[in-house]
């Protein structure tokens, strides 16, 4: 396993098109974030080629085949939401991850399964506008720096006041023009600020600006526990804009000035109806709704659970058209979920994929099984991808000018402990080692910046067992502690 792929490969953090990725790129890529679990990522690289295939399919076929919905089932800090995340961030896709539990049976108080897809249409349009914005962005900064100049220079308020109905201005007259600097002293004086914005020379001045408000709309709490947002409606269409965006003069530095008019010109250039348009259809094509905790939901047999449990049920029984296909009313438009890939995921500990109700278990064809994470695996988490933990930490560090170094025996002391303490407390995977670089630096963090006097700590392995073995074998203290 390589530590970065290769340069014409493309990486979590840098989307490519369909087209571009081939299952065997997909897994590489997601080496570089995740360790082990080659099942579970040869499955999900399958499932997103599959949405190229199918796109060049030839037409009357096109519609007809469905994607392979997929369940992960293993153990808590596994990769199980990791793997989805960065899937949708390879492939440049609407991602949302949702909670089983969070949903209640269609007539309980409570959110509907519907939600969630009415929260990924939502959020594929904000994500589409942003990317219109960035298009826009070097447009957008010419005229925000336009308006700039015109607050400077006074030049942004009418000349001459309107009179109402029944008034005609008269001609300027031969006093009004000996006062009026002429065109050239006023494009030079313009040009001269234009070079004072550009290198900075204005920034701590302070101007006076029109910026636009997003109020949002604090009466939708007024119709229920469902409000008219879960219905699909947008208050705000409907009450014409009230309470929603206004404009209002603040007093700001150049240059936050100069930002927030960037943003207010971007949202004047893009195009709104094109952006929701290409949102809805970047739902049906290329959406991801990844759903955790599903084992959750999954019904108990009535000599287990003392009857029926009609909620859990109805959770399940209300995801079926939503997976197999049906039409969501949303407050941007209609969206059909028959081309979104579903990956549920679960530790079902308790309960087994077989007690999830036959209708929606055959929603998921795919079963992939996450195995637990082994001291070799903790090992690897710590140095090998782009994110690892001692990474971050260094840059912590960094954040106070001291560099921190961990030699090859202070991790394996680490990985060691972390499995171990997994195997005899409670198995929460790669979550142990948050718990237990949290408790080894603790000291050292509390004493930075002022408390230390070296701009270099070391890390070995007596350092580790120093601050760990006693906690690590203490059950009772590990259970409280890491």
């Amino acid at each position: 396993m390589t530590e970065s792929p290769t340069l014409d490969m493309p990486t979590a953090d840098a989307p490519a098109t369909l087209d571009e990725l081939t299952p065997r790129q997909i897994v590489a890529a997601l080496d570089t974030y995740i360790i082990g679990q080659h099942e579970a990522k040869k499955s999900v690289a399958i499932a997103l080629r599959n949405r190229w295939r199918r796109l060049n399919a030839p037409e009357p076929m096109r519609e007809e085949i469905m994607p392979n919905n997929i369940i992960m089932i293993g153990p808590t800090g596994v990769g199980k939401t990791e793997i989805a995340r960065r899937l949708a961030r390879l492939a440049n896709a609407p991602f949302i991850k949702v909670e089983a539990t969070k949903f209640t049976e269609v007539g309980y108080v409570g959110r509907d399964v519907e939600s969630m897809i009415r929260d990924l249409v939502d959020l594929a349009v904000t994500n589409e506008k942003e990317a219109q914005a960035e298009r826009v962005r070097e447009k957008a900064a010419a005229n925000a720096e336009e308006r700039l100049l015109d607050v400077l220079l006074g030049t942004d308020a009418p000349k001459r006041p309107s009179l109402g109905a029944g008034f005609v201005l008269q001609p300027p007259t031969e006093e009004d023009k000996a006062a009026t600097p002429d065109a050239e002293l006023k494009q030079r004086t313009r040009e001269r600020f234009r070079t004072m914005l550009r290198e900075g020379e204005l920034d701590d001045r302070e101007v006076e600006i029109d910026v636009t408000l997003d109020r949002g709309n604090p009466t939708l709490q007024m119709f229920g526990p469902m409000g008219l947002e879960e219905m699909g409606i947008n208050l705000q269409d409907m009450l014409g804009g009230m309470g929603g965006k206004q404009r209002k003069k603040r007093r700001v530095k150049v240059d936050e000035a100069r930002d927030l008019l960037t943003q207010d010109e971007a949202q004047k250039l893009i195009d709104h109806e094109a952006a929701k348009t290409e949102a809805l259809q970047r739902v049906e094509q290329s959406g991801i709704v990844f759903i955790d905790e599903i084992d959750k939901v999954a019904g108990r047999s009535a000599a287990n659970s003392g009857g029926p449990d009609v909620s859990r049920e109805g959770v399940q029984r209300d995801m079926l058209p939503i997976v197999e296909g049906s039409t969501v009313m949303t407050k941007h438009g209609v969206v059909r979920t028959d081309h979104i890939l579903f990956i549920a995921s679960g530790a079902f500990h308790v309960a087994k994929p077989s007690d999830l109700i036959p209708e929606l278990q055959g929603r998921f064809p795919i079963r992939v099984e996450l195995n637990s994470l082994t001291e070799d695996d903790f090992f690897q988490i710590l140095t090998v991808p782009k994110n690892a933990l001692l990474k971050q930490y260094e840059a912590l560090f960094e954040s106070e000018g001291v560099t921190v170094s961990f030699d090859e025996e202070s991790v394996r002391e680490i990985a060691r402990i972390a499995a171990q303490v997994n195997a005899e407390v409670e198995n929460i995977g790669a979550r142990r080692l948050h718990t237990i670089l949290t408790t080894l630096l603790e000291e050292i963090l509390f004493d930075l910046p002022d408390g230390l006097e070296r701009d270099h700590i070391a890390i070995d392995g007596d350092y580790v067992r120093e601050r760990l073995a006693s906690i690590a074998q203490n059950r009772d203290l590990s259970q409280y502690i890491l």
